[in-house]
């Protein structure tokens, strides 16, 4: 009779955290980019495992009155990045593959991971 309880019970617990909705994935990885700094030296930026289907404004370059874009992104990722030469992933883009590389004349403020 135990051995019933428990197994009911296991699966009850299975179901349950089945049903419990699970938070957005991440780009597993790292997705990096090189902007100039407020003193105009090159310097490098990263994301490490950002949030799948959600927009994520670089924050260096966030400001298109202030700074200029970033450029050259590399894609270390698992997950196909779309990069936006707006903020709030607006303006025009590009896809970059798992493993992608640009050169440093494309210009970039946002990026969409898949």
């Amino acid at each position: 009779m135990h051995l019933r309880q428990t197994v009911a019970a296991a699966a009850a617990s299975f179901a349950l955290l089945l049903a419990v909705p699970s938070p957005a994935g991440a780009a597993v990885g790292e997705f990096r980019y090189t902007y100039y700094d407020d003193f105009g030296n090159r310097a490098a930026g990263v994301l490490v495992e950002p949030d799948s289907r959600v927009c994520v404004t670089l924050p260096e370059v966030a400001d298109p009155d202030t700074t200029e874009p970033a450029f050259a992104p590399q894609n270390f990722t698992g997950s196909t990045v779309t990069v936006f030469t707006g903020p709030d992933c607006d303006a025009d883009y590009y896809s970059l593959r798992p493993g992608g590389r640009a050169s440093d004349r494309l210009k970039l403020r946002s990026a969409l991971f898949s």
